[in-house]
């Protein structure tokens, strides 16, 4: 391929000589190469732009491609050249690197997210979500964190779990430093929220939608999965975390006590709401005092729980924890959410469904170790290692235990006993079968089962003595040719 210079000197002595071979003469080159450089220009392309080179790595880009694809762009390019090198590639692990980074590049442009700027209205939005804060004491401190969305004013506040009455106390708190309650509130599907998804549609749970109720507040989730549709509290989460949580990036101690955890998210929020915004340019404390205008009125009581602390019943173990103690509720809540209170000694749990809230068990309290367990939650009980069941698995077993029930049983006894050649003796009984019937081996086997007796010849003595048995006639003697002495003597007695 010709250099820019040697491109633009051919086309200069075109120009002057009017033909291909006067051309080639003055630029020292072939003629062919002047109609080349003449076609390219009269169409309109570069002059002098290089071929695309062939590359090592070419056979393999579709299977780049589809390994990024697969992985859904998660793949590592050490472990996509890793297993290139095991199809017989050659080339460097920089190539591999640059192609697998490339084909990342491209997926994310066809099935990247393209972003709407939103523009929230005063008064309509308010988001909340949790984040995993300190340790006080060994045990994890959770935080809440809500995102009045117009004037971007943030609360956090540390709580032990994300319970219902947990929740429905944080979002009562949180309304209140706002002055106000707004129009909607926006959060995750999280189990006190959403109780399931029927066709994409969250099916809220009654009891949070009840206190929202209270306070005249919508509850909507974001997509499942979709953290980015409340960027607000995520941020705030962020936030919260890289302040509160001790690390080695802000030399924090730990707390002792989870009121100082609580002094801290105070500290916080007065910190970020009366610093100016890097989108609004001005203190979220300054606009919240606007914004309050568009809010309506907080009720003067919180709203109260009716059926205590939310708990989800284990997927495996159909139990539930509460203050330490271990639960039954039926197989058919598992991954449900109940609502269990203390009432007196009693544990009385409740299942809210779609014909309202139903008690589900009743329990006495227990302690740490002693779970309470009502069998009619569990179902039958399933074989263990003292009890178990033949269950062919060739047709050679399946043929055996066809036999009959002595089979069975004879094949559990042999097992026990530790009898040798089973297999073997099992094959002879089927042959024994086949010549005399299933009856009398079934018979034999039951019989060689009880009496332990599993030698070589025992099965065919049994047999034979079952046949024996079954040839043998009762004689009876009738009633005229008895020699008990009859009772026609005693006819006159009594006339």
């Amino acid at each position: 391929m010709k250099s820019c210079e040697e491109t633009m000197r051919i086309l200069e002595a075109f120009d002057l000589t009017g033909t291909l071979r006067g051309a080639a003469e003055l630029a020292g080159c072939d003629h062919h190469t002047v109609a080349r450089c003449v076609a390219a220009r009269d169409a309109g392309q570069l002059v002098g732009k290089m071929a695309p080179r062939g590359h090592v790595l070419d056979p393999w880009l579709e299977k780049i491609e589809e390994w990024v694809e697969r992985s859904r762009g998660k793949i590592r390019a050490d472990i996509a050249h890793e297993r290139l090198c095991g199809l017989g590639y050659t080339g460097s692990e920089r190539s591999t690197r640059r192609a697998v980074a490339e084909a990342k590049r491209r997926r994310k442009l066809a099935h990247g997210r393209v972003y709407r700027p939103w523009i929230p209205e005063p008064g309509q939005w308010f988001q909340y979500d949790f984040g995993d804060g300190p340790r006080v004491e060994g045990r994890l401190v959770l935080l809440f964190c809500a995102w009045l969305a117009w004037s971007r004013f943030r609360v956090v506040l540390p709580i032990w779990d994300k319970s219902l009455p947990s929740v429905i106390a944080s979002i009562d708190t949180t309304l209140r430093r706002f002055g106000g309650v707004p129009t909607y509130a926006l959060t995750d599907n999280e189990k006190t929220v959403s109780l399931d998804h029927v066709a994409g549609i969250a099916i809220r749970n009654p009891e949070m939608v009840a206190g929202m109720h209270h306070y005249g507040l919508t509850l909507a989730t974001c997509v499942v999965a979709d953290p980015e549709s409340k960027g607000g509290s995520e941020a705030t989460v962020r936030i919260a975390k890289a302040d509160l949580v001790p690390t080695d990036a802000n030399l924090l101690d730990e707390y002792g006590r989870f009121g100082d955890v609580a002094a801290a998210c105070e500290q916080l929020c007065d910190e970020v709401n009366g610093r100016p915004h890097r989108v609004t340019r001005r203190a979220p404390a300054e606009m919240l005092l606007e914004e309050r205008s568009r809010l309506h009125r907080v009720p003067d009581q919180p709203y109260t729980l009716a059926f205590g602390r939310s708990r989800t019943v284990g997927t495996k173990l159909p139990l539930i924890d509460l203050d330490l103690g271990q639960y039954s509720v039926p197989q058919e809540l598992r991954g449900e959410v109940v609502w269990a209170r203390e009432h007196g000694d009693e544990i009385v749990i409740v299942h809210v469904g779609k014909e309202g809230p139903v008690e589900v068990a009743r329990h006495q309290r227990t302690t740490p170790g002693n779970p309470r367990i009502d069998p009619r939650h569990f179902g039958p009980q399933p074989e263990g290692p003292l009890h178990r069941t033949p269950r062919a698995r060739t047709e050679a077993e399946a043929e055996f235990l066809a036999i009959g029930i002595g089979a069975h049983h004879w094949l559990t006894e042999a097992g026990q006993a530790g009898v040798l050649r089973v297999r073997a003796k099992m094959t002879h009984a089927l042959s024994l079968a086949k010549l005399y019937g299933a009856e009398p081996v079934d018979w034999a086997l039951g019989h060689a089962a009880v009496w332990q007796r599993f030698a070589d010849g025992d099965l065919e003595s049994m047999v034979e003595q079952y046949r024996q048995r079954s040839v043998l006639t009762l004689h009876r003697a009738s009633e005229a040719a008895t020699l008990q002495a009859g009772t026609a003597s005693w006819e006159g007695f009594g006339q």
